[in-house]
């Protein structure tokens, strides 16, 4: 899940900064602010289906995901900036890559919290039909009790296939 915002150099937004140093209150409030801030049009998300990341890699699909909500946006930006140190080319529009720019730059800001509050209802609506696996709590992330569920019960249809756990860490008794 990614987003893309036209953010302009007059907008301020207070408290805006990465989605990951918010709490989930925090994040949804400054969404509802950035909702009424941006008008419409300004704003998309973008996202590739587990079976899109299966097919094409991670990467990619997310090229492919951001891609999907620069297209949704109107009018169309004249420069992108892209938060971390790659980016395929967008036909017309010139980028810049920014590593760890939702810190830097309130318009990457307000695309993290776009992407991470779509994210997080996806993954609650989704607790509703698939409640064995947490995600109302873990919001899909690898915690121990998703990999476990995942043991017990076996993959969801929203579950990548070419997801490849890391290693169970060796414990050593001394």
């Amino acid at each position: 899940m990614v987003a893309a915002v036209l953010w302009s150099d007059d907008y301020r937004v207070e408290g805006l900064t990465d989605s990951k140093k918010l709490s989930h209150r925090q994040r949804e409030s400054l969404r509802l602010e950035l909702e009424s801030l941006l008008p419409a049009g300004h704003w998309a998300v973008g996202s590739a289906s587990p079976a899109e990341i299966d097919e094409v890699n991670i990467l990619q699909a997310t090229y492919l995901a951001m891609h999907r909500a620069i297209a949704q946006l109107q009018p169309a930006p004249t420069l992108l900036l892209v938060d971390g140190n790659r980016f395929k080319v967008y036909p017309g529009i010139e980028h810049r890559c920014e590593v760890k720019g939702d810190a830097r730059f309130q318009a990457i800001s307000a695309a993290s919290i776009f992407a991470k509050t779509e994210r997080d209802r996806l993954m609650t609506a989704l607790h509703a039909e698939f409640p064995h696996y947490g995600w109302d709590r873990n919001m899909g992330y690898p915690s121990p009790g998703h990999r476990a569920a995942i043991e017990a019960h076996g993959p969801s249809p929203w579950h990548r296939r070419s997801f490849a756990w890391k290693p169970r860490q060796l414990q050593i008794d001394l």
